[in-house]
């Protein structure tokens, strides 16, 4: 194997492997615009809103709420670690896919005539 593919394989297994399993121990804080939405509002221990005037009294759920990927988990898998590594894992390997399939559509090939 060429040095290109294995520097390719192993970034792909890092990823995978960062995907899989430490993207458990990411933060369950909310990020700055969650954070900021709900300034101006009381909350209870669920963080749902309990009172008080903020922009997060307007949210609604996004239309996809419901999809197989949603909640960085995976619908119908009990265990959340599990649901979180195995859509971090489904999520590395489409974008290599995709990515992959989009170098590959765009490499550039060699003439008829030079390939003889």
């Amino acid at each position: 194997m060429k040095k290109t593919t294995w520097f390719i394989l192993g970034g792909l297994l890092v990823a995978l492997l960062l995907a899989g399993v430490v993207s458990n121990f990411a933060s369950g804080s909310p990020d700055g615009l969650d954070s900021a939405s709900t300034k101006g509002c009381t909350l209870d221990e669920n963080d749902e809103i309990t009172g008080g005037s903020c922009m997060a009294q307007n949210a609604k759920d996004a239309e996809t709420a419901d999809s197989p990927f949603a909640d960085y988990g995976i619908s119908g898998i009990g265990n959340s670690y599990v649901s979180t590594g195995l859509a971090g894992v489904a999520g590395v390997l489409l974008t290599f896919a995709v990515g992959g399939g989009l170098f590959w559509l765009a490499r550039r090939r060699q003439p008829a005539e030079s390939r003889e």
